[in-house]
């Protein structure tokens, strides 16, 4: 029941720029949310955080322990990432394009629209308002696009729109001094990026600056050496030397009104300060080197530069990146990673990863370039997730998109291990067979594929004599036949796993085929129609339909409980009917069009509450014990309801996301005009080569004229649940991604027996008296992971026996699910599998009688056995394998 946030798969990158923080630590955006992928452990979490829009710009201060966030809307939030908490919100006034920490952590530089804002950075201490504005910074003529703090902090080299990049001074100078940034002018288009260069032998001392423009061009300025640091009185172009005692004259000629205290201070200033260090904005920088990249007619979409290494790298609209080394402009190398445009590329701090980011292919790459190796490539679907299944023992997740793939993810890392791109047309289905090693798909391509998970490599392919749309699938508990439904003709094809033949072709259905499952616990087939029936079918005796349960409205999908005593299906009216398959009588009826009622499209001209578009379910799941049930739809709630009561226990909102259609259930009246919502008239007239686009890739198959109302705006909607067999986690395909939810492992008091006696202390002392027995069962009723685990490892391996034996039936759900999370990390593996085997010796009738309530921890403790021997399997055959080497190199 208390399920949380736990990972986004399926989309590791949407949009935006990625950092990285402490060297390994890869932080991107993924829609509204955040994901860190640690490239070390292989391993990618996202924050349990979300922003009211799509993430435009991100910034981690220099020691990775904070991360700035600014969404579509202005809107910013500053995040402690160890903790995963927002600390502070702010909303900026304009759109915010660049986004930079101080080296020091002390300021944070903001570029929002033609301004500069430098704000001091919050800090752990709490604060009625944790920013403050030091400086605004006015002087651009056009929007800002790129900003590069200097190590010292003191200097900020601005580039933006109006072809210039400008070296401020960013500390207050002294009376009388004139803080006018230097310009660096001649570019003909955009500047992109701009860097301070440092000399090799003072890494501290800047002595270049590159800018890099939107034309594939990079600019290398220098200042000349003979400019000591003082500045002169000509900044308005008068020629006349300067004189350190005279007050200072306007362009008129008129003596501004200056006392003799500041004059003096002024040349107190003038005859130590300056002529020990100068100022670099007052420096006489010219143009060294102008070197073009040669792409045209492409577009330079992205660039970093490493001042350790002093190298640079650049991304183009035509999928191409360039590693150049500077200050000689030598290419280390020019390859392409796809057509699309790179939006996003960074070095890490020891510079010998590149990071690259495709934001319309949901593209996110590392690569060493020293090796020419990737590091880590995924990449998400490039259309909505249509369904998911888990594997058996609950590690794997298979998802198949609209964009003809199927990917497998290993749930833990959150990594895509493998792709099948065999299908042409989207995949509609999914099913793991019991072996674990075997996957089914369907498509509406008119095939059914067998997937070799230990080869990589589609083993079997099922097809009927004409062409038909596959939309649903299933297969036997023997794995010996396979059932597909069609869209289409409205018939079940039935294939022999083994032979790869057409066995049968079971017809009644009045209308597309749409639900299909067999029974858990016999080989009775169940499949649902928009006829407004479900039939059920003895597919091995070829008797056909068996049973016809009818309904009032078109039935969308049909589920099994998990022992086969019940089935559920949702109809078009948004009700959840529960059946008897034996005895063939209706049990309970759900009515959840209120419950999943919610959101409104920008289109709609009926409030949320009257509009009856999108209120049925399109997905359901029951949970692993079968006690509960979960449904989604068109819709951004899931709601998880009691069988046994019919009540709502809980509703899931799977997004916040503003960006997308139906998050909102009331609309703003002010934005609705006569040409429709202002939100959907593109009056966007800049070139989308420039910075960051909008969110392009949920819109990517609503481009056809007429194809979507709301021109192409993507909707929020669940299209496939699924609950692992362990019961620990549940995974919903929306159009955000793969949303996994699973148990929150933070502590819960949650105690079974408690009496005045069942204390923490007495526990303890049970311990210290050498009553491992009583001990054990004392914590046991507190219910305190930490005491239990403390427990186990109490008793001593001869007193296993005894002490399994004595442990009430209870208690057994526990005491497995404590086993099966020891079994995760704990090095005592030998100890721990003798508890098993004496608790299955002991309790073994209790269990096969309760199988139903114990279901979930045995499986998750399955799991656990299952992967462990897997690793020692791996481990013990390579040990093998060495010692048969070394016996036969020593006798020879």
């Amino acid at each position: 029941m208390n399920y949380r946030f736990q990972n986004l798969l399926g989309a590791p990158y949407r949009g935006g720029n990625v950092v990285i923080t402490q060297n390994t630590q890869l932080i991107s955006p993924v829609g509204n949310r955040v994901s860190i992928t640690d490239l070390l452990k292989s391993q990618t979490t996202t924050l349990p955080l979300q922003s009211s829009s799509n993430i435009r710009r991100i910034a981690a201060s220099p020691d990775g322990t904070f991360l700035l966030t600014v969404d579509e809307n202005h809107r910013c939030h500053f995040i402690n990432i160890p903790r995963r908490v927002i600390l502070h919100r702010i909303n900026f006034k304009n759109t915010v394009n660049a986004l930079k920490f101080s080296p020091d952590g002390k300021f944070i530089a903001v570029a929002a629209g033609k301004l500069v804002q430098i704000w001091r950075s919050p800090g752990f201490k709490k604060e009625f308002f944790a920013f403050e504005l030091v400086r605004t910074i006015a002087d651009c003529e056009d929007t800002v696009t790129a900003i590069d703090w200097s190590l010292d902090c003191k200097y900020l080299l601005v580039g933006s729109k109006d072809l210039v990049a400008r070296l401020f001074c960013v500390e207050k100078l002294k009376d009388g001094i004139l803080n006018k940034p230097f310009l660096f002018l001649g570019h003909r288009d955009n500047v992109v990026g701009c860097f301070f260069g440092y000399d090799k032998k003072n890494t501290d001392q800047v002595n270049k600056v590159y800018t890099i423009t939107r034309d594939c061009y990079i600019f290398s300025w220098g200042y000349s050496g003979n400019n000591d640091g003082n500045f002169d009185e000509n900044d308005e172009g008068n020629s006349e030397p300067a004189s350190p005692g005279t007050p200072k004259r306007d362009g008129e000629g008129n003596v501004n009104g200056e006392s003799l205290g500041n004059v003096k201070k002024r040349k107190d200033f003038d005859g130590k300060d300056l002529g020990e260090e100068g100022y670099l904005h007052k420096r006489k920088w010219e143009l060294l080197r102008k070197d073009g990249f040669m792409q045209s007619p492409a577009k330079l979409t992205a660039c970093a530069y490493h001042r350790g290494l002093d190298m640079v790298v650049v991304g183009f609209s035509n999928g191409v990146f360039g590693l150049y080394q500077m200050p000689d402009f030598v290419c280390m190398h020019l390859l392409s990673i796809s057509r699309e445009k790179i939006t996003a590329a960074v070095f890490n701090e020891s510079g010998n990863w590149l990071v690259f980011g495709c934001a319309k292919l949901g593209q996110l790459l590392v690569w060493e370039w020293r090796s020419e190796s990737y590091v880590l490539k995924q990449q998400g679907h490039y259309f909505d997730v249509n369904c998911l299944t888990y594997s058996p023992d609950s590690q794997l997740l298979a998802t198949g998109a609209d964009d003809n793939k199927v990917k497998v993810w290993t749930v833990s890392s959150g990594f895509c291990f493998v792709t099948f791109s065999e299908h042409t047309n989207a995949v509609t289905s999914l099913h793991f067979m019991a072996n674990n090693h075997c996957l089914l798909s369907a498509s509406l391509d008119g095939t059914v594929r067998a997937w070799d998970l230990y080869r990589y490599r589609n083993f079997r392919t099922f097809t009927t004599p004409s062409s038909r749309q596959f939309v649903s699938l299933a297969a036997d508990q023997s794995g010996e036949v396979i059932c597909a439904g069609t869209l289409d003709s409205f018939e079940i094809f039935v294939w022999s796993m083994k032979t790869g033949r057409l066995l049968d072709i079971l017809s009644g259905h009045g209308g597309p085929v749409h639900g299909l499952i067999f029974s858990p616990t016999n080989a009775v087939l169940t499949s649902s129609s928009w006829d407004k029936t479900v039939r059920l079918w003895d597919v091995f005796e070829g008797k056909g339909a068996v049973e016809t349960f009818p309904h009032t409205h078109d039935v969308l999908t049909v589920v099994y409980r998990p022992d086969g005593k019940q089935l559920a299906c949702s109809t078009l009216d948004g009700q959840i009917h529960f059946w008897d398959p034996i005895d063939g009588l209706l049990m309970y009826t759900i009515e959840g069009r209120r419950d999943i009622a919610g959101g409104r499209l920008m289109t709609d001209r009926r409030s949320a509450a009257n509009s009856t578009a999108g209120k049925c379910f399109t997905t359901l799941c029951y949970s692993a014990d079968g006690s509960y049930i979960l449904a989604g739809g068109s819709s951004k709630y899931i709601c998880m309801y009691d069988v046994a009561d019919q009540v709502l226990l809980r509703r899931f909102q799977i997004t916040h996301n503003l960006s997308l259609d139906g998050v909102l259930d009331f609309l703003n009246s002010k934005k609705m005009t006569d040409a429709g919502p202002l939100d959907l008239i593109d009056d966007d007239d800049s070139d989308t080569e420039e910075g960051v686009d909008k969110q392009t890739r949920g819109k990517l198959g609503y481009d056809l004229p007429g194809s979507m109302p709301n021109r192409g705006r993507p909707i929020i909607r669940t299209k496939c649940l699924r609950i692992a067999p362990t019961g620990r986690s549940f995974a919903a395909a929306t159009t955000e991604g793969v949303l996994v939810y699973s148990i929150d492992e933070s502590f819960i008091f949650d105690p079974t027996d408690l009496d005045i006696d069942v204390t923490p202390e007495a526990v303890e002392d049970a311990l210290d008296e050498d009553q491992p027995n009583r001990a054990l069962i004392l914590s046991l009723r507190l219910n305190e992971d930490s005491l239990i685990k403390k427990c186990i490892f109490s008793v001593s391996p001869l007193d296993i026996p005894a002490v399994a034996s004595s442990v009430p039936y209870r208690y057994l759900q526990r005491l497995i699910e404590a086993f099966s999370d020891l079994l995760e990390s704990c090095p005592h593996l030998e100890f721990l599998l003798r508890w098993c085997q004496e608790l299955c010796k002991a309790h073994g009738n209790s269990i096969q009688q309760n199988s139903r309530n114990l279901l979930p921890a045995l499986k998750s403790l399955q799991k656990a056995i299952t992967r462990i021997h897997q690793d020692l399997a791996d481990t013990c055959s390579s040990n093998e394998y060495m010692l048969r080497y070394l016996c036969s190199s020593t006798n020879k």
